[in-house]
């Protein structure tokens, strides 16, 4: 018995849809997927910009301090804390003391996509970067 040749026109046509809807699913879900995770890289870069801040605001002058003339970073002591903290985290980054009061960190995080890899989408790159001003408090108020 022969089949009609109606049905014979359209053979194929249905596992055609279904191949280019998987594709466009697995697509959707590559963009999901890989774009949350390039949301978390930069959230991660930018959360150790800050914190390796912090650590390098801490190294001051104490004798400075002390007798009131100001906070002012030891740069030397200012980078060498922010670097660790970097290298810690195993991030990428620079850091730079401006006029001995304010320390800038720059940082680098990759992203490696999962599923977007197989459409050729490569090694996502993601910056933050934090700066903290260094200033003396006291009864309250900042003072030069």
């Amino acid at each position: 018995m022969r089949t009609p040749r109606r049905l014979r026109e359209e053979r194929g046509s249905l596992s055609l849809f279904f191949v280019v809807a998987a594709l466009a699913l697995l697509v959707t879900v590559g963009l999901v997927v890989d774009g949350g995770g390039k949301i978390r890289a930069l959230q991660r870069a930018d959360a150790v910009a800050a914190e390796a801040a912090r650590a390098g605001g801490q190294a001051i002058v104490e004798s400075r301090a002390v007798r009131g003339q100001g906070a002012v970073a030891h740069p030397a002591q200012a980078r060498a804390a922010a670097e660790d903290y970097l290298a810690a985290a195993d991030v990428a980054g620079t850091v730079t003391v401006i006029d001995g009061t304010r320390l800038r960190v720059e940082t680098s995080v990759t992203y490696d996509p999962v599923f977007l890899d197989l459409v050729g989408v490569g090694t996502q790159t993601s910056t933050g970067e934090a700066e903290v001003r260094l200033v003396q408090v006291l009864d309250g108020e900042v003072t030069p």
